[in-house]
């Protein structure tokens, strides 16, 4: 044990009477990220959501980010981890006498992130579960169904997938203890990020006597966030065909739920898998292409009237380059008329009112647009669906 302590002492009750336990460092970083790996409880998941505390079980520690889909790794996220609701949870620890905690931690979780949702394909996140699990004896099908409650295993999968590339997903800073530069940074980040959660954790340690008591606590969670991000499964939220729909006339007119409709019968059409969002108070539909190296995700549609053209999510996927291009789905898509996507949108997720598809032939010359982009995509890629 590290002779440095913290000020700082709690109490615990035995039948000999009170044991004096002063808060101490830990040994090394690797302790204490291999007692995160060992007991995720110490996630204090009853902290990160009170009304449905989340559950987290390991996929890796030394989890390997590339920089791009066709490279080896660049970096190492020290644990990923998943909770009930196929959340990814990217974990990074260092302790508070490194000072790259303050300032250097930040960037370094944030490059891990914007590559993480980009060049993860899901069956590298199962394969590394199972493997994890499998290492410790144990049988991954069965960890899992302690996590969710489900017997489906590929549904989960799925939902992890979509989580991750949707940017749902939780970067959580652990240290001993957080300094108050890095606590406003990650409190202003969880305010502005969405749908993405980020939250520090302490855990303080103090020994005494041969005991030693864990103590973990939540930071960052302001209210101002709490009222923009919900993490719990509440089934209000979960939103389907008939949810939609009723949501999308209450907010539009007749002509946008006609649009709507049509593009959700042309994505089912054409062999596109349909993800229904997990908005508050927005739903939302994603027609989304599924690649064996990765997923497109095309168009989505949402309640409030538009539908946002996904280019954020078409780079640095097999076969966007020609007719798969973003830049050409974008030179398309403008001659609608009324539509005007600037070149700086192809690398965001501009949006398009649906009342301007209304017109026949303005909506058939969007359907028109993504389907020279699909077949571009499906011929330079192959083995997607089709």
């Amino acid at each position: 044990m590290s002779d440095r302590t913290f000020s700082g002492t709690i109490f615990v009750r035995t039948d000999a009477g009170l044991t004096e336990l002063r808060e101490s460092a830990y040994d090394s970083e690797s302790t204490l990220q291999r007692l995160i790996a060992e007991y995720p409880s110490l996630l204090a998941g009853d902290q990160i959501d009170a009304s449905s505390p989340r559950r987290l079980a390991l996929v890796k520690r030394e989890m390997g980010v590339p920089s791009a889909s066709d490279t080896s790794n660049r970096w190492s996220l020290d644990h990923l981890f998943i909770d009930q609701d196929g959340v990814p949870t990217l974990i990074e620890v260092k302790r508070s006498i490194d000072t790259r905690i303050r300032r250097e931690v930040v960037g370094q979780m944030l490059d891990y992130a914007a590559n993480a949702v980009v060049h993860w394909p899901v069956d590298r996140i199962r394969s590394a579960f199972d493997a994890t699990h499998v290492d410790r004896g144990l049988d991954p099908d069965e960890v899992l169904r302690d996590l969710v409650e489900d017997d489906d295993p590929d549904r989960f999968w799925a939902t992890v997938q979509t989580n991750l590339q949707a940017g749902r997903i939780r970067l959580v800073f652990v240290a001993d203890e957080i300094p108050t530069e890095l606590r406003r940074v990650i409190e202003f980040l969880n305010v502005q990020m969405s749908p993405a959660e980020v939250l520090a954790l302490e855990v303080r340690q103090y020994v005494g006597q041969g005991i030693e008591t864990l103590v973990p606590r939540i930071i960052g969670q302001t209210s101002a966030a709490q009222q923009r991000k919900s993490t719990g499964s509440d089934p209000a939220r979960h939103w389907d065909e008939p949810t939609f729909f009723d949501a999308l006339a209450t907010n539009c007119g007749d002509a946008e739920v006609t649009v709507a409709r049509r593009l959700l019968e042309w994505g089912n059409g054409h062999g596109l898998r349909i993800w229904w969002g997990r908005g508050r108070i927005n739903g939302s539909f994603f027609a989304m292409l599924d690649h064996p190296e990765g997923n497109y995700f095309t168009f989505s549609v949402w309640t409030s009237g538009k539908v946002e053209i996904q280019f954020q999510r078409m780079y640095d996927r097999p076969g966007n380059q020609g007719e798969g291009s973003p830049e050409v789905l974008r030179a398309n898509l403008n001659r609608i008329p009324g539509v005007a996507i600037p070149e700086s949108a192809t690398r965001g997720k501009p949006g398009i009112a649906l009342g301007l598809l209304a017109d026949a032939e303005a909506l058939q010359t969007f359907i028109d647009s993504y389907e020279t982009y699909l077949r571009a995509v499906r011929d330079l890629a192959p083995g997607s669906n089709r």
